[in-house]
């Protein structure tokens, strides 16, 4: 596939990388092949995109494609070769000036021997890498926040060991080198680009490096405190719950959060949700009747009612 990759992923030329990095993840939701289900068209433009991506997503390959030294698909381009590198204006070096007052090539080996030797020392043939091939994978929320290993199938090749690494976040591209298109001419490989999609999780909320989460409490663990168990990405701990903690109070868990690089991690802030027992209560609902404080008790007074 060849083309303008900007014009494809509908950027501009001077955008940024997390501008070009967002636009293509945009379109590859709307166009996965898993969501088109048999739309060809579909296929054929998420190829496009991924191919387009696969050069200027790649800020060297972005960088040699805005120089001309590569085209749209990722192919060698031939170095120009132009008069001015070559003319001279005395002796045998003046020999691009022919009898008629027209330039021409002079003496054509100079001009392909250096040529050839660009191209790969005289073998005519360029060394090039091959192309980035682009995948998206899901993963599990705390394998994501944990790190894990994989195996994922590509459609082209056997199976292969993935490495989640701790702290992934939600659309983070992992590379894998050589996993890629075979090169051209004897060229490396290209890479296997794999890019993440977490899956919610059913309570747990990332913020940054934070975690945030809802723990339901009792009426007596909120009214008298207690240590009490509370589940954490990296596994459950032993907190001290004040005593009269009504709900919305949040508790902060230090270092119970994301694991970031350099091997400290964010925090976990837990937000208490008192959580009356299921089904009707006698016994509460008499003590409720006979308290007197709870018939004084004005709980909606600040807001004015």
């Amino acid at each position: 596939m060849s083309g303008d990759p900007y014009e494809i992923l509908g950027v501009k030329r001077d955008a940024a990388q997390k501008d070009i990095q967002s636009a293509y993840r945009k379109l590859a939701k709307k166009l996965h092949p898993d969501l088109n289900p048999g739309d060809k068209q579909a296929e054929e433009k998420f190829k496009q995109i991924s191919a387009a991506y696969g050069i200027v997503g790649d800020e060297e390959k972005r960088a040699r494609f805005d120089r001309g030294e590569i085209d749209g698909a990722g192919t060698e381009q031939a170095p120009r070769s132009y008069y001015r590198d070559y003319a001279s204006t005395n002796g045998a070096g003046g020999r691009y000036q022919n009898a008629s007052g027209f330039a021409d090539f002079g003496d054509a080996d100079d001009v392909f021997s250096s040529f050839f030797s660009r191209r790969g020392g005289g073998q005519g043939q360029t060394k090039m890498k091959g192309q980035d091939r682009h995948y998206s994978m899901e993963v599990d929320f705390l394998d994501a926040v944990n790190g894990t290993k994989t195996q994922v199938s590509l459609p082209e090749g056997p199976a292969l060991e993935v490495a989640i690494p701790p702290g992934t976040r939600d659309g983070q591209t992992l590379r894998l080198r050589g996993k890629g298109e075979p090169g051209f001419g004897g060229g490396p490989a290209g890479d296997a680009l794999i890019d993440i999609r977490v899956r919610p999780h059913k309570f747990y909320v990332r913020d940054e490096d934070d975690i945030r989460f809802d723990l339901p409490i009792s009426l007596h663990e909120a009214v008298l405190g207690g240590k009490i168990r509370v589940p954490t990405p990296s596994g459950p701990v032993t907190v001290t719950l004040p005593p009269n903690s009504n709900t919305g109070k949040t508790l902060r868990l230090k270092g119970k959060g994301v694991p970031k690089r350099g091997g400290e991690s964010g925090d976990a802030y837990v937000t208490l949700k008192i959580m009356l027992p299921d089904g009707s209560n006698t016994d509460l609902a008499s003590f409720v009747e006979d308290w007197p404080a709870g018939k004084t008790h004005e709980p909606r007074k600040s807001m004015g009612v």
